[in-house]
């Protein structure tokens, strides 16, 4: 197993995760095998229990695993399926330790961070490392591990440690470091300044690990001169020194690492230059461009509780990129915070609700995502609404799809209190309940989670055909209410349909307004399975409904036979 892994310096942020997965990429294209694990170095067990807008989103693999934001850049980039040991925390590290101390496996000893610790972070990563991530049975030829925070942070030095003795048990021909820095400009002088880095480089040798690698993070292309101290003064090959400089969008960063002979440095390292191949990127060079050249643009109204922060729906904004990218039209996404559409807005902040309606009204979808709490729901029911009343093309995705029932209950039904439990616990009419098999004392792994069966009760109904007409679809899930299966057939008679169940056929997957153009909501979340070039069938769904493609698409797909 060879193993790079990627640190980073200076500041968070830089996008560690996207060049790990970009290198990823790279390696991919010459014909290697990849894996990805990605260090967090938080105590929480994983990302299941944090605020979006402390962390983003948490992304869901098939497996159940609630883990860090990147993952998803990691299966988007590398087309591999993880799983939850992928992501390594502090505290699953310290829990396994914890267990085999009270079981009395280091009976006799005492229990340290070092070795124990660094131990099993070693093991850990060791073992993950040979689970097949991409449908073959054999492991993979390299592993891209991402070591989240900076060097130097106190949480992470048992990483750092564990990192120093595996790459001096495996040998310098099995182990490549990428250091990701900052090269900042002052405004006063304009220059490229390096101390930084020089800085942070220092202190990761004092660590014991060298890097054989610089990725340098800048605005602008380094200059030579700049490369050449960086070289000098962190003891790398000027030929090492990466720029991954601002650009259009993330799909040229591999593009941008081949055009510097990243992937020939890596090789070297690895002694993998006969086997490997010339990296072919066809496919990610005219997605890459065929984005940069796209004029028509589709605006979406995307209706949330998170728009503060948009990492927070990172996976939703890919899912809608690839279904754009899949039309030819580019995403110009309208935020709107769910709370400025409610009435009481118009009255405390006037301005904010005259803007969120006006931009609601001019989109040509609604997107109303995945979220926990009230706060901001009823502004999400307007939006349903004025979606439903007006034929806009909606989607709405786990809560998206809750509020759409809750709405419909309300103004069709005439169930004026109509609501979840989650929201009123004392509701006479509870549309949306909470799941028999839900825990309420702990909330860490304890909703709906990882990949389901959902059937599909019909083929006449758009889900089915943008599916292509399949009998069933395996989507991941995250959510610990559902609709109360009570009030369906009620729901029903008045309109509504439940084409999509899951295999027991008591719970609610997939909603749709027969007379609506597009009106979806479903209980899972597809865009964590969009990739490039194979967008999500209903994000695709929706900007076909948005363009007025729809139909023609539907057709098309029926005389292909798919």
């Amino acid at each position: 197993m060879k193993y790079v892994l990627i640190t980073g310096g200076v500041v968070s942020g830089l996008g560690k995760g996207v060049t790990a997965s970009s290198i990823g990429v790279v390696l991919k294209a010459c014909g290697l095998r990849v894996t990805s694990i990605k260090i967090d170095p938080y105590l929480n067990i994983d990302a299941g229990t944090m605020s979006p807008f402390e962390h983003g989103e948490v992304f869901v693999l098939d497996d159940g695993g609630e883990v860090d934001l990147d993952l998803g850049n990691y299966e988007r980039f590398l087309d591999v399926t993880l799983t939850k040991d992928n992501n390594i925390t502090t505290g699953k590290i310290y829990q396994s330790v914890l267990e085999k101390e009270r079981k009395g496996d280091y009976l006799g000893k005492t229990v340290q961070v070092v070795p124990h610790i660094t131990d099993a972070i070693r093991n850990w990563i060791e073992s993950v490392a040979l689970i097949p991530v991409d449908g073959n049975e054999d492991p993979a030829d390299v592993c891209v591990i991402e070591l989240g925070g900076t060097v130097g942070d106190i949480e992470s030095m048992p990483f750092i440690e564990a990192l120093r003795q595996l790459s001096f048990q495996v040998g310098p021909d099995n182990f490549c470091l990428i250091h990701v820095s900052l090269i900042p400009v002052l405004g006063v002088v304009g220059e490229q300044k390096t101390k930084p880095t020089q800085h942070s480089v220092r202190e990761l040798r004092a660590l014991g690990l060298t890097p054989h690698l610089l990725a340098s993070r800048s605005a602008e292309p380094l200059l030579d001169s700049t490369k050449e101290k960086l070289s000098q003064f962190c003891h790398v090959p000027i030929n090492n020194i990466l720029n991954i400089h601002d650009v259009p969008n993330i799909w040229h960063i591999p593009l941008l690492l081949r055009n510097q002979n990243a992937h020939h440095s890596i090789l070297q390292q690895f002694n993998l230059l006969s086997r490997a191949t010339p990296p072919d990127l066809q496919q990610w060079t005219e997605m890459a461009e065929s984005y940069d050249n796209l004029t028509e643009s589709v605006r979406i109204a995307m209706v949330g509780k998170y728009v503060g922060l948009t990492d927070s729906y990172l996976s939703v904004v890919k899912a809608l990129l690839h279904a754009c990218v899949a039309r030819s039209v580019r995403p110009s996404i309208d935020w709107i915070a769910a709370s400025d559409l409610e009435d009481d807005s118009a009255e405390s902040t006037p301005e904010a609700h005259a803007a969120a309606w006006k931009t609601l009204r001019s989109a040509a979808c609604v997107l109303v995502p995945g979220g926990f709490g009230d706060r901001g729901v009823r502004g999400m029911m307007l939006a349903a609404k004025y979606a439903r009343e007006n034929n806009v093309p909606y989607l709405g995705i786990c809560l998206g799809m809750q509020i759409s029932v809750i709405e419909f209950a309300r103004s069709v039904l005439g169930w004026e209190r109509a609501n979840s439990v989650e929201f009123d616990a004392q509701t006479p009419n509870p549309v949306v309940i909470f799941m028999p098999e839900g825990s309420r004392t702990h909330m860490g792994s304890t909703m709906r989670l990882g990949s389901r069966r959902t059937l599909l009760h019909t083929r006449d109904c758009i889900t089915s055909k943008l599916y292509g007409s399949s009998e069933y679809v395996d989507e991941r899930h995250r959510h610990r209410y559902e609709v109360n299966p009570d009030v369906i057939e009620t729901l029903e008679e008045a309109g509504l349909k439940f084409v999509g169940k899951d295999e027991s056929g008591k719970r609610m997957e997939i909603l749709e307004h027969p007379s609506h153009p597009f009106f979806v909501g479903v209980q899972f979340h597809p865009e964590f399975k969009s990739r490039p070039g194979r967008p999500s069938a209903l994000f695709l769904g929706l900007i076909l409904a948005a363009t007025g493609k729809l139909e023609e698409h539907i057709t098309s797909i029926h005389e292909n036979g798919s």
